[in-house]
């Protein structure tokens, strides 16, 4: 799950956490941790690092929020 530690011990949803569901390209079903993040950076969405996008290691796959559906975000594509 994007979000947590690479050693979490328990990497799965946390009670009282809220996630974004991402739709689509290289994190395609992973979940995001937004508890802390405002209404404002979660309608905007982000550009979040992953190594199995189009341009590899450090690259980034940009996701938007869904409209209408706030707990989904959709993959706009890939960026160095």
């Amino acid at each position: 799950m994007y979000g947590s530690d690479h050693d979490d011990p328990d990497p799965y949803e946390q009670p009282g956490h809220e996630y974004v569901e991402l739709i689509g390209g290289a994190l395609d079903g992973q979940l995001v941790d937004v508890t802390h993040w405002t209404p404002a950076e979660r309608a905007t969405g982000a550009m979040l690092i992953t190594n199995n996008g189009a341009y590899g290691a450090g690259g980034r796959a940009e996701y938007e929020a869904r409209p209408g559906e706030p707990g989904r975000w959709d993959w706009v594509g890939d960026t160095p």
